[in-house]
């Protein structure tokens, strides 16, 4: 058994990509008999419970008191207090020391900090100091997320600054993974010594996605959906998401297919321009917003969904990174139609487990999703072919074994300097 502290970002109860894919690592963990616990930084921002450590969803979370605030006390006189990142300097310290408190009281084997970097050189900061082995998961580039959201800009300096911090974190860690390939190739080229990096791609819980929900037609009628072909978006709505490209694809879709309908469920900063838009279109009456709905009602919209489509569009963070949701989708039996971004194409073969169409192209996505939507017959075996790639692939029940290779190899490689010392 190995005990393992995650170093977190944000955790449950919050629901988000990033705490999901969290759970599903540490409940698999669990699963192979390992000890795991989380420790979050002071930017998770649901409301405390009083009690430390907090249980949720059976799992253990300790917090880092107080709120990020940078107050100049806290900061090197050396950093001038001009420049962006003061307050991350803060976080950073406050994270180390609570990693430290429980550490020592809980005794981990390992340390596994997953990004942003401020947790990653937090957690190398306390390792150093606690003896400890510590694990990088890179997730994304975060200054390359800021970018997506529209947050940040490519090459400004807080864009550098990040990323330099990132390199930091990089070449202090023990190991580092990442969650795909274009991330893997992208620090290779940084510098970063192949034998350091382990791929760990994302993967379902198929204890939660593994059953699907038959589809209730009355409650589609509810919502206005009849009983023509529904493609879906299930998700927060970014700019990078590329929903405005299907949305302007919906006419051109129902010139082929026109009892087909549109089915918009979460929301995000891109939802007002979404909403705007689509209320102008001529295919205005097809197009249906849920907004955001509590996670376990999400197989019920599921459900509903014959085709989900992921229209991102081409930048650096959508060619690097593989999104979540389509193996989701996959898992519920769903067909999956996506851009033919970086991130898709490493886990989508067109026209096998999906059908990919041109980014930023609503014309090309109107086409392919009219010839999907005209091909039912291959339906049932494409869903078969798709669910039975995320159990070989994607099932975190198998890909956590993963990590006990790179725990192991540290843990091992610490045993030899403690002999050698001796």
């Amino acid at each position: 058994m190995t005990r393992v502290l995650h170093i977190l970002d944000h955790s449950l109860p919050l629901q988000s990509g990033y705490t999901f894919r969290t759970r599903a690592i540490l409940k698999a963990q669990e699963g192979l008999g390992h000890a795991v616990r989380g420790l979050t930084g002071q930017r998770h921002t649901a409301p405390l419970t009083g009690e430390e450590p907090e249980l949720h969803d059976g799992l253990t979370f300790h917090r880092t008191p107080g709120t990020p605030s940078g107050t100049r006390s806290s900061i090197p006189a050396s950093i001038p207090a001009s420049i962006p990142g003061l307050s991350e300097w803060q976080e950073i310290g406050a994270l180390a020391r609570q990693i430290e408190d429980v550490a020592r009281e809980w005794r981990p084997d390992v340390l596994h900090a997953h990004s942003p970097a401020l947790g990653g050189l937090a957690a190398v900061r306390a390792g150093r100091r606690l003896g400890l082995p510590v694990v990088y998961e890179i997730r994304a580039f975060w200054e390359d997320a800021a970018v997506g959201n529209g947050t940040g800009r490519e090459g400004s300096l807080r864009y550098r600054l990040t990323r330099a911090l990132e390199d930091r974190v990089v070449r202090g860690a023990d190991a580092v993974v990442t969650i795909c390939e274009g991330l893997r190739a992208d620090l290779v080229t940084r510098g970063v010594a192949p034998a350091k990096i382990t791929i760990m791609p994302n993967g379902v819980d198929l204890a939660l996605f593994g059953q699907p929900l038959q589809r209730d037609a009355d409650f589609a009628r509810s919502l206005g959906l009849g009983d023509g072909p529904v493609i879906g978006f299930l998700g927060s709505f970014y700019p990078y998401e590329g929903l405005d490209d299907l949305i302007a694809a919906m006419p051109l879709i129902l010139a082929a297919r026109p009892d087909a309908r549109l089915l918009l469920v979460g929301g995000g900063p891109a939802e007002a321009a979404l909403r705007a838009q689509a209320a102008a279109s001529p295919a205005a009456a097809a197009i249906h917003f849920i907004g955001r709905v509590p996670h376990h009602e999400v197989d019920r919209y599921y459900a509903l969904v014959d085709v989900v489509c992921y229209p991102r569009k081409a930048m650096r963070l959508t060619d690097l990174v593989t999104p979540l949701k389509p193996l989701e989708a996959m898992a519920q039996g769903k067909l999956v139609a996506a851009s033919s971004v970086g991130g898709h194409r490493e886990l989508i073969e067109d026209g096998m487990t999906g059908t990919l169409f041109p980014p930023d192209d609503p014309a090309g996505l109107a086409a392919a999703m009219a010839a999907l939507l005209g091909d039912t017959a291959m339906w049932d075996a494409r869903r078969t072919v798709a669910r039975a790639f995320v159990e070989r692939a994607h099932d975190w029940s198998r890909n956590a074994v993963r990590y006990d290779s790179v725990y192991q190899t540290l843990l091992t490689r610490k045993q030899a300097i403690s002999g050698a010392a001796a």
